[in-house]
């Protein structure tokens, strides 16, 4: 058994293709699957069951696969326990994001990371929770930033700030009367929400209590998948939405006269960074941290201080 043949097994079992894993691997096809044939033989066992397209594991072979993404892992480890005693960061670093995060926080700090880090090659992926934790597990990006707890077995989650909502209404609203909001203003007709699979569209449905609207009324209007198309459909229609605090602060001043906060206890959602539990590149994610931190905007943070919070899920 070799580290090359575990390789081979992970990369069939990402892509659930052997072509396209042996070009991931940058082999040929024949070596690849001769390899994992080899492997097979060895063991007595078949990690994978090809009469299936796409190729699946077998239910051996899905406990060899988790064991030899550890041991990859492990392996990997050794020469980038040599380059942070160097301080010596380089390679690839991959990033995946949730779109209600990705316009609103990379800005602020993702040039000073790159320029601190000349040789380490930044790749950003744009992706809803269910995929980061997916790639995570997968080996196909280094870190995530989303919104937890995740609560996910195998999953580390490292928090690093609180981001309250506000609330965001037509010009004709009745919210816009009001100083602040509760959760009692949100009972009413005409919340604008994200597609499925966003979770911010789940933590809003929460704090709403869209499940209790049992008068017959259509909460939900219309689904999109970006917050600045919500934004824009408020504008020129009618209804409210929820945003997260750090969508609004490049506002121009007539849709900032739309913004109405939380009466307290504010409402937040915890904005944490994600690895696997047998994460690499730790200096590097922790340097990664360091500068989200190091330039949060200052309203962001004095927000995350004040008062009692609610936290949604």
């Amino acid at each position: 058994m070799t580290l090359s043949q575990l390789d081979y097994i992970v990369a069939v079992d990402t892509y659930r293709h052997f072509a396209t894993a042996a070009d991931a691997c940058h082999v040929t096809q024949p070596t690849l699957s001769m390899q994992i044939q080899k492997l097979e033989d060895e063991l007595g066992i078949l990690v994978f069951d090809r009469s299936k397209q796409p190729v699946v594991p077998t239910e051996t072979g899905q406990a060899i696969l988790a064991q030899a993404r550890d041991v990859l892992r492990a392996a990997r480890r050794i020469p980038e326990i040599v380059s942070e005693s160097k301080e010596d960061f380089r390679g690839d670093f991959r990033i995946g994001i949730i779109p209600t995060l990705a316009p609103y926080l990379l800005p602020y700090f993702i040039g000073e990371f790159v320029g601190k880090y000349p040789s380490v090659s930044v790749h950003v992926q744009e992706l809803v929770t269910e995929q980061v934790v997916e790639k995570l597990r997968n080996g196909l990006i280094d870190v995530g930033l989303v919104v937890t707890p995740l609560e996910e077995n195998g999953i580390t989650e490292m928090p690093l700030f609180q981001e309250p909502f506000v609330a965001y209404a037509a010009d004709a609203n009745p919210m816009l009367s009001k100083a602040t909001v509760s959760s009692a203003d949100l009972l009413s007709d005409g919340l604008w929400l994200l597609t499925e699979g966003h979770c911010f569209r789940t933590q809003v449905m929460n704090l709403c209590g869209a499940d209790r609207h049992a008068n017959g009324k259509t909460t939900l209007r219309y689904e999109t998948g970006s917050l600045e198309t919500l934004i824009k459909l408020i504008d020129k229609q009618d209804g409210f939405t929820l945003l997260p605090y750090l969508a609004t602060l490049d506002m121009e001043a007539a849709r900032r006269a739309r913004l109405r906060p939380f009466d307290a206890p504010a409402p937040v959602r915890e904005v944490s960074l994600v690895m696997h539990r047998s994460f690499l590149k730790r200096q590097l994610i922790n340097a990664f941290r360091q500068e989200i931190l190091a330039h949060l905007p200052a309203e962001l943070m004095n927000t995350t201080r004040r008062g009692t919070v609610m936290k949604v899920r």
